[in-house]
């Protein structure tokens, strides 16, 4: 940090520090009916030692999740509700377009049994499902990861092949391209057909565009979610039989209108 970065630094702690003391002065003169508020010291991105999260501007880290040290995600992937990304003693690398999603964890090794060093690297396009858990592992570009999987350290999961809900993954195992692994412990199920293997890229597509729906959401001020609470009280009572008697045509305003190319059957193709 240079001598310009130490000196606003300075001045921030300053003025934290004085809106701290006002707080303190005004629960006093409130007496015994004041209500001191404890505030969250939850941070979505934190550093650890000299390690410092890398997101990029394109890319939604959902309020609630935790992307800790090394880390890096890459342009339009999306780390979704209560995640933990913890790049502490190693570190973790997201490509682009790929979903973590809800109360999923990923960490990292030192080292293994074997000596060998675990960072966790996800590829592209990957689709990793809620409450999964990876640790030290690599999963390729286009891979999925099912619900509630366990990746043990140096697992390799290869392009297009996926990791059946609920599977656990053990130690140095790799799972081939094209292939479906699951139970405890993992083991080959059965191959991909096509259709399945496009729904990897489909699945991963949808998530992306889902995430601008909920960064867009969470950016928005008090007034434009008290202006959109009206909106929909106002047109969730319409009677389109009473309207069409009465002469009425109601456009639903855009603010309530979900976008389509979150919706499945509205996707655009893509090559």
């Amino acid at each position: 940090m240079g001598t310009l970065g130490k000196a606003i630094y300075t001045v921030g702690s300053w003025i934290r520090g004085t809106g701290q003391a006002l707080d303190r002065l005004g629960c006093g003169l409130q007496g015994s009916y004041y209500f001191q508020e404890q505030l969250s010291r939850h941070r979505t991105l934190m550093n650890i030692f000299d390690k410092a999260p890398v997101v990029d501007r394109d890319a939604f880290v959902a309020p609630g999740a935790s992307v800790i040290g090394d880390v890096q995600v890459g342009r339009g992937s999306s780390i979704w509700y209560g995640c933990v990304l913890r790049g502490d003693v190693n570190s973790i690398s997201i490509g682009s377009g790929t979903n973590i999603q809800d109360n999923s964890l990923v960490h990292v090794a030192k080292s293994n049994l074997s000596g060998k060093v675990s960072p966790t690297i996800i590829g592209s396009n990957v689709t990793v499902g809620h409450s999964a858990v990876l640790h030290g592992c690599t999963v390729e570009d286009e891979a999925f990861v099912g619900m509630g999987a366990t990746l043990l350290d140096g697992v390799y999961v290869e392009k297009h092949a996926m990791v059946a809900a609920g599977a656990l993954v053990r130690q140095n195992t790799r799972i081939p391209c094209g292939e479906v692994w699951g139970g405890n412990p993992a083991k080959l199920l059965r191959k991909l057909t096509e259709e399945e293997m496009a729904f990897i890229f489909q699945s991963a597509l949808n998530y992306t565009n889902l995430a601008k729906v909920h960064a867009a959401e969470n950016a928005k001020g008090f007034d434009e979610i008290e202006l959109e609470t009206m909106l929909r009280k106002k047109f969730e009572r319409r009677d389109e039989e009473y309207d069409s008697m009465l002469g009425v045509v109601r456009e639903t305003p855009p603010e309530l209108i979900l976008p389509d190319n979150i919706l499945p059957d509205k996707v655009p193709k893509t090559a």
